[in-house]
């Protein structure tokens, strides 16, 4: 046991060591920025989320699962929830959720049309900053929309709001919203707005608080009530929550409504009365109607004038019934000494980062990661059986999405990729968060890897759900990787190792893990298919759709996948089994299987001999590299000889054995030795057992040292994968010389895509055909420092390939990592490569966003625009190495 990290020791590390006894947890920024167009909103019968609730009925109609709003504040079951509104007296409606397109709509799919940034957060949310940008004109939804949809199916770029003119001459507000706590349940509210243009502007300030809508669907209880008080203040009343009162620290006015549907606006029929949109409408002066003076939602309203440059600061408190008053002056003390007590805390982590400017994205990164928590409540058997009271649902909902995921009943605070464009968690994202989040607080990433594990997420038959629009695919199966990483990182920062959580998490992914056995290997042979999402478009096909003709696909990945998860569960029944031999037994298990898969890998059937009675395996001696296998109803295969980051995830599948591994797991020394003697037609391929490395250790991957140099070659090649932001999704080689394939008369292409993929699978917007992906290269980094573990400084390649220059592995995963970090960096010039801009607002120098994916040549960053979820991985990388039992953790620093 070794002493625990001094973060513990700041006034914010010792608030996240007791968060779970003390409740701070329990409000954070839980309020997702999209609740419409999502699959648990939809009733409807033919399954398109996006069209049954839109944008424009999401300020009318009551959600049945959640809520959403810019900024929300939230409490961990979401009873009530606190956001911002705006109105700058030109929109044709109130501004209180984020706008953006559906899938359909975009030009590459959903597309966000906002910009908003998120500055920083602590881990217990004592302290959160974010920046939101709205215009002083009226807000272009029919703009967006329209030309959208005339550059559909062209190669046009998307069309974003800063095209449309509107933020000519700085013509925006810049819209600060802060929160901090002065107790666990005593919540404080900043908004502080400057404009940023050349005239004095108006504009409407409306913190919301609303109780989320439970009481329509049919539940017993009493309804939640919002109601002003003589002191100008708001009480709140909750069955089963303490009183609790709202209030501004300046002049305002009250309004309240219902937060129920507006039946006469959407449906032509239905009541009259003060329903969700009400006070929109209100602000807005379409209805002259009074408000009444209580509610479920009410809005805290100020109207101001703000002149050029000018800055406005309003204060707002959300507190206990009976908690001390605060006036301005403590108001903003209470502020200046969270935001001293988050900087203590991040110059503890980040005291051997000497870059300023590196500290600056690292804190962004993981401050966003932060922001991205989302209470996610879906419970799949009532959404398909419907509300008491309710329409029933429509039949075909009984055999269509998620239908047979009826024991999923979500409701837990989950850190989502991204709060606008997904929503929702997915399993191997997840996997992603946590291990960045473990760097500022390894009891939130255990909690979510357990999670996923848990009966209420697991399926029965062992599978983890993948994400809402279809829990049953297939995501890649990391979850073992990641609560490895976790794990160690946890022990290096609290100096205990958490093995209750190990073996916790371990019982569950062999349940998991004998499904992928079962469920994906088609023909027996531990050869593995399924959609893996992950890869989304990279490939020839769709794999989460059948094969055109029949047959089926043997991907390298897929095999690569479970070689690893088969050595990740082996290395952690080993932990285990320093205080329990009986896990010596399971560890051989897994071993046996890695042996089994990557011989398959090689040679299909396990030994040279069946080599051309059952298959040619997936290794491509000439090429260098692994290919995936198309194998046809008759039996013939083919080779599908794309170079992609399918043919490099067999680097990660590998682990190093200290030299001591007779010793302290003698059950496990003898298998090991057992296998060499007796099936060298394995081992022979995939071991280096007689050759013991650096330090006597031993080898376990699927590359020997003149296939993992032949790989290299490829990966390092600037031509193929190394791009000056990391490593391509595809090799560029695919740019002059695409791969085709003519199958049962039709022509299949796959062709080096920097950027927005023309291609059409999954809709253009998630594309794996050029782009550098964060998580992935994240992971080939980590590869490659275990195998320098077992190498040292003895393997070195050209790198960049054909530079003349040799570098050591762990040389080599540097230069990626410092590739990668350069995304985010101002070059020289001053611009961060992933945010280039040509009308750059110099107020903006500092304020990053992490995109889902980057530009293959320029670094520019696409896809989802705030995907804090895996691309905060850049946070690790940002991170100097720490060692623990020769783990290099967390990853490296440029």
């Amino acid at each position: 046991m070794s002493p625990p990290s001094p973060l513990f020791d700041t006034i914010e590390g010792r608030r996240l060591r007791e968060a779970d006894a003390a409740g701070w947890r329990q409000w954070g920024p839980y309020l997702a920025e999209r609740q419409w167009g999502t699959v648990r909103e939809d009733y409807s019968a033919d399954g398109d989320a996006w069209a049954y609730l839109p944008h424009d009925h999401a300020r009318s109609r009551a959600y049945r699962w959640g809520e959403d709003g810019i900024a929300g504040f939230c409490d961990a079951h979401q009873h009530w929830c606190l956001s911002l509104a705006l109105w700058n007296g030109r929109d044709p409606i109130l501004k209180e959720r984020l706008f953006g397109l559906a899938n359909a709509e975009g030009n590459h799919g959903e597309d966000v049309k906002e910009v908003w940034w998120y500055l920083d957060a602590t881990p217990t949310h004592s302290y959160q900053r974010m920046l939101y940008r709205y215009p002083q004109g009226a807000f272009p939804y029919a703009d967006l929309l329209a030309e959208n949809a005339r550059r559909k199916g062209t190669d046009a770029p998307e069309y974003e709001i800063s095209d449309t003119g509107l933020f000519a001459e700085r013509r925006y507000f810049d819209v600060e919203i802060s929160y901090a706590k002065r107790g666990a349940d005593d919540i404080l509210m900043r908004v502080s707005v400057r404009n940023r243009g050349p005239d004095a502007a108006p504009l409407h300030v409306l913190p919301q608080l609303a109780a989320r809508n439970v009481w329509s669907w049919g539940d017993p209880g009493e309804k939640p009530l919002l109601r002003g008080e003589a002191d100008g203040s708001v009480s709140a009343a909750h069955p089963g929550f303490a009183p609790r009162r709202f209030s501004a620290l300046q002049p305002a006015r009250l309004l309240f409504c219902e937060n129920e549907t507006n039946g006469r606006r959407l449906y032509g029929e239905g009541p009259d009365g003060a329903f969700k949109d009400a006070i929109g409408d209100h602000v807005l002066g379409a209805r002259a109607a009074a408000l009444p003076d209580s509610g479920t939602k009410c809005a805290v309203l100020s109207e101001h004038r703000i002149e050029p440059d000018e800055q406005l600061v309003l204060r707002y408190h959300w507190c206990p019934e009976g908690a001390p008053p605060l006036g301005v002056a403590g108001f903003d003390a209470l502020f200046a000494a969270r935001l001293a007590e988050a900087d203590e805390f991040y110059a503890v982590l980040q005291k051997d980062i000497a870059d300023p400017d590196a500290r600056l994205v690292q804190r962004q990164a993981l401050g966003g990661l932060l922001w991205s928590k989302q209470v996610y409540h879906y419970d799949v058997k009532r959404w398909l059986d419907g509300d008491p009271g309710e329409p029933t649902p429509p039949a075909s909902r009984l055999s269509g999405r998620n239908a047979d995921w009826t024991h999923l009943a979500n409701a837990d605070v989950v850190l989502m990729p991204d709060k606008w464009e997904y929503p929702w968690y997915a399993s191997w994202d997840l996997a992603f968060h946590t291990i960045t989040a473990a760097l500022v607080d390894p009891a939130l990433a255990k909690a979510q890897l357990l999670l996923l594990t848990r009966e209420w997420y697991m399926h029965p038959s062992g599978q983890l759900p993948a994400y809402e629009w279809a829990f049953g695919d297939a995501n890649p199966p990391i979850h073992a990787f990641a609560a490895l990483r976790v794990y160690r990182m946890d022990e290096a920062l609290t100096g205990t190792a958490d093995r209750p959580f190990l073996e916790r998490v371990f019982h569950k992914l062999m349940i998991n893990f004998t499904w992928w056995v079962n469920r994906k290997d088609e023909a027996g042979r531990s050869l593995f298919q399924g959609g893996f999402l992950g890869l989304d478009n990279i490939g020839v096909f769709d794999r989460s759709a059948p094969i055109p003709g029949g047959g089926f696909v043997e991907q390298s990945d897929g095999t690569a996948w479970m070689a690893m998860y088969a050595l990740n569960l082996m290395r952690m029944a080993l932990e285990l089994a320093r205080e329990n031999p009986v896990y010596e037994d399971v560890a051989t298990k897994f071993f046996e299987h890695f042996l089994t898969i990557a011989s398959a890998m090689t040679h299909v059937g396990g030994s040279e001999a069946e080599k051309g009675a059952c298959g040619q395996g997936l290794w491509n001696e000439e090429d260098g590299f692994f290919y995936d296998a198309l194998v046809l109803p008759d039996g013939r295969e083919t080779t599908l000889r794309v170079r992609s980051l399918v043919g490099l995830i067999p680097l990660c599948a590998v682990e190093v054995l200290d030299a001591d591994i007779a010793r302290r797991h003698p059950g496990f020394a003898e298998r090991l030795g057992w296998m060499l003697r007796h099936r060298p037609d394995l081992t022979r391929e995939v071991s280096r057992f007689a050759e013991p490395g650096k330090d006597e250790r031993l080898l376990l991957s699927l590359l020997r040292r003149q296939r993992m140099t032949a790989l290299l070659a490829r990966m390092l090649d600037e031509n193929e994968f190394l791009s000056p932001h990391g490593l391509r999704s595809l090799s560029k080689a695919h740019a002059a010389h695409p791969f085709a394939l003519d199958l049962d008369g039709a022509r299949y292409e796959v062709r080096y895509e920097p950027g927005t993929s023309a291609a059409a699978i999954f809709g253009g917007n998630s594309n794996w055909r050029g782009p550098v992906w964060m998580p992935l290269n994240f992971m080939l980094i980590e590869a490659l420092l275990e195998f320098e573990r077992f190498y040292g400084e003895s393997f070195q390649v050209e790198c960049p390939a054909g530079s003349g220059r040799p570098m050591g592995l762990r040389e080599i995963s540097d230069e990626i990592a410092r590739r990668l970090c350069a995304l985010f960096l101002k070059d020289a010039t001053g611009q961060r490569p992933a945010m280039a801009d040509p009308d750059p607002d110099p107020n903006d120098a500092d304020r990053v966003t992490f995109n889902e994916f980057f530009h293959g040549e320029t670094g520019l960053g696409l896809g989802a625009s705030h995907q804090t979820g895996w691309t905060a991985l850049v946070a690790l990388l940002l991170q100097p190495r720490q060692v623990v039992r020769g783990q290099a953790l967390p990853v490296s620093t440029p």
